[in-house]
């Protein structure tokens, strides 16, 4: 009987410390701190910083996808030109793991406010992100986001 007590009490330490955050996870969650503060004062260059600057990240979205910074940056300008387009933004982060020392993935729901729209019409969706840890940096290399409303 203490033999399956003490196997039951490692088995739920163990659990514990599999959800419990890492310096990676930690920095993760900071990006994406620092990209919601960014994208809620308007400032789409200053949000883009979450992103690798590079030629190879891909952002998919609706039913098309695009590659670079660039043109990620681009994207977003178009589809929100203006502060008040941009709304404040608010991420829940559903989930955020290593998947190795130089990787992670983050899944999640966005969901956007915006003066003079019925909380039933705001944009909001789902979100994975792939992250990399590149130059000592953890960065957003892949990014698909489904949109549900707006």
């Amino acid at each position: 009987m203490m033999r399956l007590l003490c196997c039951a009490l490692l088995s739920l330490v163990a659990l514990g410390a599999a959800g419990a955050d890492t310096p990676a996870t930690t920095a993760i969650r900071n990006v994406l701190a620092v990209q919601q503060g960014a994208w809620n004062r308007g400032d789409l260059e200053a949000f883009m910083q979450g992103y690798w600057k590079g030629e190879d990240i891909r952002f998919a979205g609706g039913d098309s996808f695009k590659y670079g910074w660039q043109s990620t940056l681009d994207g977003y300008k178009k589809s929100y030109p203006t502060p008040a387009a941009m709304g404040k933004l608010d991420f829940d982060l559903v989930e955020v793991r290593e998947v190795g020392p130089d990787a992670a993935y983050v899944f999640g729901k966005w969901h956007l406010t915006r003066a003079n729209e019925a909380p039933d019409k705001a944009p909001h969706g789902l979100f994975t992100l792939l992250f990399e840890r590149k130059n000592g940096n953890w960065v957003i290399t892949r990014d698909h986001s489904s949109a549900a409303g707006g």
